[in-house]
């Protein structure tokens, strides 16, 4: 089997150099991160996962994905990724490394990883990365057999912009409506609230997806739609941010607290930044990857 790879010290550094600053140049530390992690990921475990690429759910070009299974897989949890990129920027593979490095975690472990191709803005505005999903779960519903899934041990996991998407899905926003209701959700420096604020250096990306009259902003926002029913939801934020996406995750985390008399599951990431949190999955470090299998395992047979 293959070594877990330690994440080395260079790129240590790396994050230390870029995480007090990220806010300054946040599509270039993006880029020196995610190029730096796909380095090591190359060398980081794939055993016994087969991967079968760019499979269509739907009509548009973009609506394609890729399948990460274990060995024989038979009903079990699947868990479908929607990667960032402020809405209208962004590919599934990023780089060939990142983000199947995430899907490929959980295949390592014995659930079905689902990595998601979804239309962007302005081409597609709100709600259509959340109809997309909904595309999607379908698929995945409707081919769960021959997936080896069992549609009821559904998760959706988004981070950054992709979260917005995977979050209102999971609470029932709209274009939700029709689509297999998730077991859990699983938010990742989500942007899960919809701004346009001078301190946003993605503001005019997200009018390209939400529109300008942030009058409709509140109830456009995944957290809005987030109560006392909601699924069960883990939430990781890294300590350098794009700037309040930290902010509004925690606001996520409080909402569901209240409403549920309960906290959710809540973890910070001491030293990485908002690429590095989710580019980090399949290496040694694996606190957070272990966080989310358990997350998954642990609501896998809810009703």
């Amino acid at each position: 089997m293959t070594k877990e790879i330690e994440i080395p010290e260079e790129l240590r550094k790396l994050m230390a150099e870029v995480g007090p600053k990220w806010a300054t140049n946040v599509p270039g530390h993006v880029l020196q991160t995610i190029n730096a992690f796909s380095e090591v990921l190359a060398r980081c475990p794939k055993d016994g996962v087969t991967v079968r690429r760019d499979v269509p759910y739907g009509t548009h070009k973009r609506h394609v994905l890729d399948l990460y299974s274990p060995r024989n897989p038979k009903k079990v949890p699947v868990v479908v990724f929607m990667h960032g990129g402020a809405f209208t920027d962004g590919e599934k593979d990023r780089t060939a490394e990142v983000y199947g490095n995430v899907t490929m975690w959980f295949a390592r472990h014995g659930i079905v990883g689902i990595n998601m191709e979804y239309r962007a803005a302005p081409e597609a505005q709100y709600p259509g990365g959340t109809e997309d999903l909904r595309s999607a779960c379908q698929w995945i519903e409707k081919n769960a057999e021959s997936l080896g899934v069992d549609i009821k041990k559904l998760f959706v996991f988004g981070h950054s912009a992709g979260a917005a998407h995977t979050a209102a899905y999971a609470y029932g926003a709209p274009g939700s409506e029709g689509g297999p209701r998730p077991a859990g959700s699983i938010v990742i420096s989500g942007r899960v609230r919809a701004d346009n604020l001078p301190t946003n250096p993605n503001a005019r990306k997200v009018e390209a997806y939400y529109g300008t009259d942030n009058a409709l902003f509140e109830e456009r926002s995944s957290v809005h739609w987030a109560g006392k029913d909601s699924v069960p939801t883990f939430i990781a934020i890294a300590e350098f941010e794009n700037p309040l996406l930290d902010v509004y995750c925690l606001e996520l985390a409080h909402k569901l607290s209240v409403a549920k008399g309960k906290a959710p599951r809540f973890m910070q990431l001491w030293g990485h930044n908002h690429s590095s949190i989710i580019a980090h999955i399949n290496t040694a470090e694996n606190e957070l990857g272990r966080a989310l299998v358990d997350f998954v395992e642990r609501n896998r047979n809810r009703p």
